[in-house]
């Protein structure tokens, strides 16, 4: 059997609530050729897959886990967007505590410090007419999709389902900041994940790499992909010259 040769680097980008691959497919072309440039999706996405829209925290990370098992392997990074990057923290943490290779790096972007009570925000319980317009305001959904009341009958429970998970998220307190190169992405102008509430995630790694801001907001990378591709491209290589220290076990 032919051995199959490892990318220079894999990187996971995880959508955010009530998204896709759709919105991050054109990411791979912003990469270098030697990069292996992987979007999966969480259950429910679209008509096409039946499988319903997981509300549940645990169950999603053991869904990625599972999905990904296989490809945990070698040079291998996290990026997560929103819900994404409770995603990416949370896979990055479980990894450690399974005592398995964690990612070199860890990027995590418009979501605001993690706190063990979970977020105030209750998005997910408002009704259709104040969610729709919370989700225009947010940007990242076509106008015409969410006054379509078909449309919006097949996606809202999926973006119902993914707020409840991003908004109703409980993390156990690190008892030490993890040994993983960690930036933190997000737009000047959010008012999802405003600037001043990304400043927390520099207590949770060892080598933080730094806050990096771009102009624009919850969906900031929609017109900026070739900076903040670049930007990723730069910090993962930073944290590629560190020494991989022994991975401890985080509770």
């Amino acid at each position: 059997m032919q051995k199959v040769e490892e990318p220079e680097l894999r990187l996971f980008v995880f959508h955010h609530s009530g998204g896709s691959h759709l919105m991050y497919q054109d990411w791979s072309s912003h990469f270098p050729a030697g990069w292996d440039v992987r979007i999966p999706d969480a259950p429910g996405r679209g008509p096409r897959d039946e499988r319903p829209a997981m509300s549940d925290t645990g169950a999603l990370l053991d869904h990625f886990l599972d999905e990904l098992d296989g490809l945990l392997t070698g040079r291998f990074a996290f990026f997560g967007h929103s819900m994404g990057g409770l995603v990416a923290y949370e896979l990055a943490r479980r990894l450690i505590d399974l005592g398995r290779t964690p990612p070199v790096w860890l990027g995590v972007s418009a979501r605001g410090t993690l706190h063990p009570d979970g977020d105030p925000v209750r998005r997910h319980l408002l009704s259709d007419a104040d969610l729709r317009e919370e989700l225009l305001a947010m940007g990242g959904s076509s106008s015409s999709v969410l006054a379509h009341q078909e449309l919006w009958d097949l996606f809202a429970p999926t973006i119902r389902a993914d707020l409840r998970i991003s908004e109703t998220w409980r993390t156990k307190p690190l008892t030490a900041p993890l040994p993983v190169s960690l930036s933190v992405f997000g737009g000047t102008r959010d008012h999802v994940a405003p600037p001043h509430r990304l400043g927390g995630w520099a207590a949770v790694s060892d080598h933080f790499l730094g806050l990096r801001l771009f102009d624009g907001g919850h969906f900031y990378f929609q017109d900026r992909l070739p900076q903040v591709a670049g930007r990723i491209q730069d910090d993962v290589r930073s944290a590629l010259l560190l020494p991989r220290e022994a991975t401890a076990v985080v509770r």
